[in-house]
């Protein structure tokens, strides 16, 4: 029996079991290559890489009287150390496993003084993520961290292993192929107890790895730096963007946290305070608020009652300062008289819309809002984001039930209260559509993908798509619009001696305190090159704080970066009731 054992396994197994020899002594170290960074329009790095040491340790060499000593080196409760190290299976005992990473060269010194006796600990050097110059940028450009056993049984293929690190938000995710590069390998050939001989074949089949590729983004990275600091301590979002290509130029959500703290590996204890912290800072409030727009709607319902044929430019409708509907009187903020879109806008009158959403319909009210993107999400490249609430027909059966909605549901509508909900980048898409007249743009951050290897660029592609509606309608609005800033209107106390701005104020009532300040805008007045939306919860009127912040914003970006706002730009203190 043993002989005859022996001649299959000499005769017939040969090939086989020579392979498993070869494979049992080659030790591969894996390269991580440095994630691909993100570039601003102007060239200017936005999100870097660092050099940082990571901590390995080959399960086939450790020596388990040395456990103690490195749970306590690298403050890592024994039992997840070896957790880590029972998870490699199979061959890959002979290759070091990721254990701990952007240690503190403490730990790597008192490493390589003892590397005889800590038998299969070493380290190597990754890169990290890098925010140059201050710039936090968290809900847009998001943060990478390692990959979960869920997320190696869910992958496609299997080009991550335990340890590796994949984009988990923002940008870095949503780019993952493009930012993770092409991983190398260097092969080294050990003997039956895993200690190292030499490089297998002098060196000359190790794999180098690929560098990741670049973004490069419509940010500009002067404008959202002054941006997170206009916004600095409050709560909110700041969105501007380019309304002839929908490249997004600034994009900040208050408040934030510290990218940083995702770099290496993130301790659950601080993953836990920021989940549990009641500001909600990893809430994306650009992308994920939803909240009534005020009178920043009003542009909105202009446009559909203009195309609707409810009103034309030129018609005037009466607002006496308050409109009686189903035994109740809805008020205004002043009487205004007979007047046309354009004025409507102006003064921010009520009664005005009050009308146009009675006589719009609920069913012409879908049909509008869906064109100006209500109810649906931007597409931006990012993930995590709402589509908002857009109140339909079928909507209301469902909450009230058929034939019983209350009476001054349109009403309320009409001035953009009531159950509509919507995002921030909604808005700043829609204001930027009616300044463009009727050209959509998807909002978007990558506007090129760099590859590093050939210094070749590609075009990233985003969807644009025409709003078709007569031009004299989208004249009348952008006039509005420019009135209200420039005019007698809610935002003239932030009108610019430099450069013409338009816009809208808005306030929405908020039952658990102070309202919700809103403005959008654009600049400058029939050529626009930058539209834009700020929310301030708990602000107060829009005029108040959305205004004010809107307009500064604005006018730093046609300015260039060595415009200063500060001082040109006149900030109100109790604002104008919109």
């Amino acid at each position: 029996m043993l002989g005859t054992r022996l001649a299959y396994l000499q005769l017939f197994s040969t090939d086989e079991l020579r392979g498993m020899s070869d494979k049992n002594s080659i030790k591969t170290i894996t390269i991580t290559p440095p994630r691909g960074l993100m570039y601003d329009r102007n060239g200017k790095v936005l999100v870097d890489n660092k050099p940082s040491y990571t901590v390995t340790i080959t399960p086939s060499q450790f020596d388990t009287n040395n456990l103690s000593e490195m749970s306590s080196l690298l403050d890592i409760p024994p039992e997840r150390i070896m957790q880590a190290l029972k998870e490699v299976k199979g061959t890959n005992r002979f290759n070091p496993a990721k254990i701990k990473r952007d240690v503190e060269f403490r730990v790597v010194a008192h490493i390589a003084e003892n590397h005889d006796r800590l038998k299969g600990i070493d380290y190597q050097i990754d890169a990290i993520r890098f925010y140059p110059d201050g710039i936090i940028g968290s809900h847009g450009f998001g943060y990478a961290s390692e990959i979960s056993e869920k997320g190696l049984k869910k992958q496609e293929g299997d080009y991550y292993k335990q340890g590796d690190v994949v984009g988990s938000t923002g940008l870095e995710k949503n780019y993952e192929k493009d930012l993770r590069g092409v991983k190398g390998y260097k092969f080294i050939t050990v003997d039956v107890n895993g200690r190292e001989i030499g490089p297998l074949n002098e060196g000359n089949s190790d794999i180098p790895p690929v560098n990741g590729q670049d973004l490069l983004l419509g940010m500009d990275k002067d404008l959202q730096l002054y941006a997170e600091k206009l916004m600095e301590g409050k709560e909110g979002a700041l969105v501007a963007l380019d309304p002839r290509n929908g490249e997004i130029l600034c994009f900040v959500s208050k408040p934030d946290f510290d990218l940083s703290l995702f770099t290496g590996k993130t301790d659950p204890k601080v993953y836990a305070s920021l989940i549990a912290n009641p500001d909600k800072p990893m809430f994306n409030r650009v992308t994920q608020t939803r909240y009534p727009p005020g009178s920043t709607w009003k542009m909105m319902m202009s446009m559909a009652a203009l195309d609707s044929g409810i009103i034309t430019p030129t018609s005037t409708v009466n607002c006496p300062g308050a409109f009686v509907y189903g035994g109740r009187a809805y008020e205004d903020h002043g009487s205004y008289g007979n007047i046309n879109v354009v004025r409507a806008l102006e003064v921010s009158s009520n009664v005005f819309y009050y009308k146009m959403g009675l006589a719009l319909g609920i069913d012409n009210f879908e049909k509008y809002c869906r064109m100006f993107g209500f109810g649906q999400k931007t597409g931006i490249d990012i993930p995590q984001e709402y589509s908002g609430l857009l109140p339909t027909r079928k909507y209301y059966d469902k909450v009230f039930g058929k034939d019983k909605w209350p009476n001054g549901v349109l009403v309320n509508l009409g001035i953009g209260q009531g159950e509509l909900g919507v995002t921030p980048l909604q808005m700043a898409a829609y204001t930027a559509a009616i300044a463009m007249n009727g050209l959509y743009c998807q909002p978007h951050f990558v506007s090129k993908i760099k590859n590093t290897i050939t210094n070749t660029f590609e075009d990233v592609k985003f969807e644009q798509r025409r709003i078709d509606m007569p031009q004299k309608y989208y004249e009348a609005v952008n006039r509005g619009m420019y009135l209200v800033v420039n005019g007698a209107g809610t935002a003239k106390s932030v009108k610019s001696d430099d450069f013409e701005l338009c816009g809208k104020t808005g306030t929405a009532q908020n039952s658990s305190g102070k309202n919700h300040s809103w403005f959008v805008g654009y600049a400058p007045y029939g050529d626009p090159r930058i539209a834009i939306c700020v929310l301030g919860e708990k602000e107060g009127y829009g005029a108040t704080f959305g205004a004010p912040t809107a307009a500064k914003i604005m006018v730093k970006y046609l300015g260039g970066p060595d415009y200063d706002p500060e001082g040109k730009i006149k900030t109100v203190s109790e604002g104008v009731s919109d």
